[in-house]
């Protein structure tokens, strides 16, 4: 199982860099970041100090989005970071949520997602790809790699993600909701005629490494309101105890009242009071490190490839240093 560690871009940037170099001594072979231009700052500028001050550390936006950057431009970011470093960069890829609400728009939908993923891969690799109906390539690009992994919650985008993405990014850590997934992004693949076991299987959740069990709840809450986002998304698209969701994944945000982007991603977000201690037990990886590696390997056994650690609370060294020490040799 690989590790990755996933950061906010919060100033000042060299915190960023040093904690992904931690990382790395730590074992840790991705390093991930949020991609909302509003709320943090700009992540790409920051990806190339990380690749210069680490060794092997793949990096990339968990996750960027279609509609807050033209698709070229993507492009052509991911192939000169990897022109730079050498083909170690990851495009993590969603609808948008905080990026485009912040910015008053709507999230791109499941169609234009699915078109970006293949423009992107396909330019930032050196092939011809149809812009907006125009044929372009990148002429400079020589032995470009670019593998593209999309999130996903819903059942259309889980299917979109097994059709055409090079992993799958799942947001929580749940056991039953992480199976359920899995098979779906799976079975869609087969159905599409590719090889569902070549789809990289990424689950990306809050861990807090510690005896208080009750501060740690507080510290991650903060991931349930977040979650919370898209499942609300889905419940409106698809109502109460349907079919196509999980009642596992659904039940919680009845007593969601709203959403403060202002405190996204933070710890003691007060719009996360609905979520409750449940959830963020099974959505987030919590209490000692033998706590860890159980639900780590129970993960593992579901066939996730890699645990992207989400690591904004007030033990961020800790924890690294933690799953540097204990967690991470037992995985390997």
């Amino acid at each position: 199982m690989d590790f990755g560690l996933v950061l906010q871009t919060d100033p000042p940037a060299s915190q960023v860099v040093s904690l992904m170099k931690r990382a790395e001594r730590n074992g840790f072979r991705y390093g991930w970041t949020f991609d909302s231009a509003v709320l943090w700052q700009e992540p790409f500028v920051i990806y190339s100090q990380i690749l210069a001050n680490t060794q092997k550390l793949h990096v990339g936006p968990m996750v960027t989005n279609p509609g807050t950057r033209t698709w070229e431009v993507t492009a052509s970011t991911f192939a000169t970071l990897n022109d730079m470093y050498g083909n170690r960069t990851v495009c993590g890829i969603g609808r948008g949520d905080s990026a485009m609400r912040v910015a008053g728009r709507a999230p791109n939908t499941l169609a234009r997602l699915g078109e970006a993923i293949e423009v992107i891969r396909d330019l930032a690799e050196g092939r011809e790809a149809l812009v907006d109906g125009n044929p372009i390539r990148i002429p400079w690009i020589r032995e470009g790699k670019l593998p593209v992994w999309m999130a996903a919650y819903g059942p259309k985008a889980l299917a979109l993600a097994g059709q055409k993405a090079d992993g799958f990014i799942l947001q929580l850590a749940d056991l039953y909701l992480t199976e359920w997934m899995i098979k779906a992004v799976r079975q869609a693949a087969v159905e599409a005629g590719r090889d569902p076991e070549a789809i990289t299987i990424c689950v990306a959740a809050p861990a807090y490494v510690g005896d208080d069990l009750a501060h740690a709840r507080d510290q991650c809450r903060w991931f349930g309101g977040m979650v919370g986002n898209h499942v609300a998304d889905l419940v409106s698209r698809y109502g109460e105890h349907s079919s196509m969701v999980p009642d596992e994944l659904t039940e919680y945000v009845k007593s969601r009242q709203g959403y403060d982007y202002s405190h996204h991603g933070r710890a003691g977000n007060p719009s996360a009071d609905f979520v409750p201690d449940e959830i963020v037990d099974r959505f987030c990886l919590l209490g000692p490190a033998e706590a860890h590696i159980a639900k780590l390997r129970a993960l593992r056994d579901l066939g996730v490839d890699q645990f992207a650690l989400y690591n904004m609370h007030d033990a961020r060294e800790a924890t690294i240093d933690a799953y540097g020490s204990e967690v991470i040799p037992s995985l390997r």
